[in-house]
């Protein structure tokens, strides 16, 4: 899948005896919150050993500007008080949204163990918000088209350690089987090792918390834009 993501693989065998702790791999948990709350909709096209295939419909978020940070962790915490804002009715608008789950943060990995990466945490907005959606100074809409979406299921709190071992564990299940070409060809060059970490608790949640990775790639004709 390029060397970029030969990278993933290396660190999925070393995290192997690294972080046996994490308790990941499953799939085809449908998160509680996504019943109290509104989440995007989607259709499970396709399983295998530690992951599933997903094609979400089109759906539109409303996100941050990229943060540089060494911590996932602290970017999530930053971004919070940003999309807290704009949901409480700091925004265009001046209306306040529903919650809705899950809370993503898309990950453009560092080219070192103590430079920053890059985070752009995002909240789905609600169908009903989507026509009229509102606009912020600070914040960025955007809308995904017909998307599918590699998936890897993971409980617990999460935490800085564990993202990059799931990301790779899911490198490695999702490798050689008929999704690697159409992965590989989204997942190349500046792309190469991009990944989503989807959490769909609440922070004050211990039981039963459900968190994921995901690889987006396009199968179809499908465009995101900017809003």
């Amino acid at each position: 899948m390029g060397a970029a993501f030969d990278l993933l693989k290396l660190c999925f065998l070393v995290s192997a005896f690294l972080f046996r702790s994490v308790d990941g791999g499953r799939v085809g948990m449908f998160p509680a919150q996504c019943e109290r709350i509104e989440c995007p909709s989607y259709d499970v096209v396709g399983s295998g050993e530690g992951f599933e295939i997903r094609r979400y419909n089109s759906s539109m978020w409303i996100s941050t500007q990229p943060i540089e940070d060494i911590s996932l962790v602290h970017a999530g915490n930053v971004a919070f008080y940003q999309l807290f804002d704009y949901i409480q009715g700091k925004n265009s608008n001046h209306e306040k949204i529903e919650m809705t789950a899950p809370v993503i943060i898309e990950v453009k990995p560092s080219d070192g163990p103590f430079c920053a990466s890059s985070f752009v945490v995002s909240f789905f907005v609600p169908k009903a918000n989507q026509p009229t959606a509102p606009s912020s100074e600070t914040l960025w809409l955007q809308k995904w088209g017909l998307t599918y979406v590699a998936v890897r299921q993971f409980s617990g709190f999460v935490k800085d350690e564990d993202v990059g071992v799931e990301a790779a564990a899911l490198y490695a299940s999702v490798a050689g089987t008929v999704w690697s070409d159409a992965i590989e060809r989204s997942h190349a060059g500046d792309n190469a090792t991009h990944y989503i970490v989807a959490q769909y608790n609440s922070p004050f949640e211990f039981k039963d918390r459900v968190n994921e990775i995901w690889f987006r790639f396009n199968l179809e004709e499908a465009t995101d834009s900017v809003v």
